[in-house]
């Protein structure tokens, strides 16, 4: 294995448990052990490990004496709040969007937006992701404020992505808000666009939110939930 390639298993790895905690398959107290990521992801275990450590510095990990690693404490109201956040961020980077947009820019959205709606309508959840992230990048190019950006990928790190468009509600959500968006956008409304992203990004935490809180109290209850194996 490569120098190169260590960081890239690690992130790798850092992302599939992160997504896994913030979908709520891997709750609160479960034990994850580096063996068994290293060995379902087809990584060795020395990536695996140094994606945990990186997870128990981001907070989403504890680091129990003699027993290893544990999931930290997570409620649906936390995942409210740091989407709260990156709505903030996202809404001035809309903003900017809007002052600075271009027909290229808009047809290229549109593209993204239509495109969007094909993978919902076939239920291809991994194109609809695909898509969805290619639409919200757009908007952050044509925004150009690249320290806002750095900021805002920061917060979008907690988005789990790999299991986001599977959770009830987000394909047809995710549609709906994109389109008043791209409207928006499309009017040159700054303010327009900045209300828009923040009540879309708000929106699509309280789903993820809602999703994590029905998991857990599914779990309390004694009801079987979907395990990832680590």
């Amino acid at each position: 294995m490569s120098s190169r390639q260590g960081p890239q298993l690690s992130e790798k790895a850092s992302a599939h448990i992160r997504g896994l905690i913030m979908s709520g398959e891997l709750r609160p107290g479960t034990s994850v052990r580096p063996e068994v990521v290293g060995e379902e992801l087809g990584i060795s275990t020395t990536p695996a490990r140094e994606a945990l450590q990186a997870l128990r510095v981001e907070g989403f990990l504890d680091l129990v004496p003699g027993r290893g690693f544990q999931v930290s404490p997570l409620t649906g109201q936390d995942i409210r709040d740091i989407f709260r956040v990156q709505a903030l961020i996202g809404g001035e980077l809309a903003a900017r969007a809007a002052e600075k947009a271009s027909d290229h820019g808009t047809d290229e959205l549109e593209a993204l937006h239509h495109e969007l709606i094909a993978a919902a309508a076939r239920k291809d959840h991994a194109l609809l992701e695909e898509k969805n992230h290619a639409f919200h990048r757009e908007i952050n190019l044509m925004a150009d404020s690249r320290k806002i950006i750095w900021v805002l990928g920061i917060t979008t790190r907690y988005v789990p992505r790999e299991f986001y468009a599977s959770i009830p509600g987000w394909p047809q959500a995710t549609m709906e808000d994109h389109a008043e968006l791209l409207l928006c956008i499309k009017s040159l409304d700054p303010d327009a666009s900045r209300t828009a992203m923040q009540e879309h990004i708000i929106h699509a935490g309280e789903l993820l939110a809602t999703h994590f809180d029905a998991r857990v109290a599914a779990a309390q209850d004694g009801n079987p939930t979907t395990t990832a194996g680590v």
